[in-house]
């Protein structure tokens, strides 16, 4: 997919995040580890069918996020809500059923090793439905190809594949139960340039064909420019900016400006386009 395609496609979306649909929200959220505050009051809302990119350096609390939305942490106190429910003080049993509204892509795509590529995709349903073996087939496959890849890497093993389609083979399986919102763990890092923009068109691509709601935790400053419809950046346990890329990249926080500008993005390229 062209770089021009992928923001054309993102401007389809804003009209429907803007009505205020939002699948996934987190209010005045804390959590604490002993006298360690991690999260220190994070409030956000991210929009559907919107790509959301939390940003943030090492030790802001990004990963520790992360496991609060998907509920595998319990807050301190706030809320995560999903769809409206908060998920805070549900049991195991309820959050089972609000995570199967979830789909998760890895950092390093977290293939199984001792499964080839159609097993480790295959997986949910064999795990989650009753579909017989020919419909479980017949739904990996679709999946591959509307990914983009050859139906050939099915029978390969994760250690035969490239980097980026790895991080294919796992959205594909992250897609596999049909969630309302994929959330992607650092999908860029370690990833050459070249390979990171097809990543990051990879995940435009899933929004747009699927419906999908992105969360992606990232640190990568030129791939949330590229994807993001909202940023967040977390500072220290807490959101001190939202918005469009545009207006991130030009916040007047000098924590923002110091973060962008160590990341070397040229900010007068982020605000002609993202390129």
């Amino acid at each position: 997919m062209a770089a021009v395609e992928v923001e054309e496609k993102k401007g389809e979306g804003e009209g429907e995040g803007a009505e205020g649909d939002v699948p996934l929200r987190c209010v005045d959220l804390v959590k604490r580890f002993g006298d360690n505050t991690v999260l220190a009051g994070v409030s956000l809302d991210c929009r559907r069918g919107e790509t959301n990119v939390i940003i943030g350096g090492s030790g802001a609390g990004k990963t520790t996020l992360l496991r609060l939305l998907i509920g595998l942490e319990k807050p301190t106190s706030g809320r995560v809500e999903v769809d409206g429910e908060d998920i805070a003080p549900m049991s195991e049993f309820h959050l089972n059923r609000v995570r199967q509204k979830f789909g998760m892509c890895f950092q390093y795509a977290a293939l199984l090793d001792s499964l080839n590529v159609f097993d480790n995709v295959a997986f949910p349903l064999r795990e989650h439905t009753r579909k017989s073996e020919k419909e479980i087939r017949d739904m990996v496959m679709a999946k591959l190809s509307a990914l983009g890849l050859d139906p050939r890497v099915a029978k390969l093993n994760p250690a035969e594949v490239s980097g980026g389609m790895r991080k294919r083979v796992g959205l594909a399986r992250a897609l596999m139960l049909d969630p309302k919102i994929i959330v992607y763990d650092e999908p860029t890092s370690g990833l050459d340039p070249l390979t990171t923009r097809t990543v990051d068109e990879m995940i435009e691509q899933a929004r747009a064909e699927f419906g999908v709601t992105n969360v992606v935790i990232s640190h990568d400053m030129a791939s949330t420019f590229r994807i993001a419809h909202r940023v967040h950046v977390l500072v220290k346990g807490r959101i001190v900016e939202s918005g469009a890329p545009e207006d991130v990249a030009q916040s007047e926080r000098a924590d923002v400006r110091e973060f962008i500008e160590a990341s070397g993005v040229d900010k007068a390229l982020l605000r002609r386009g993202r390129s």
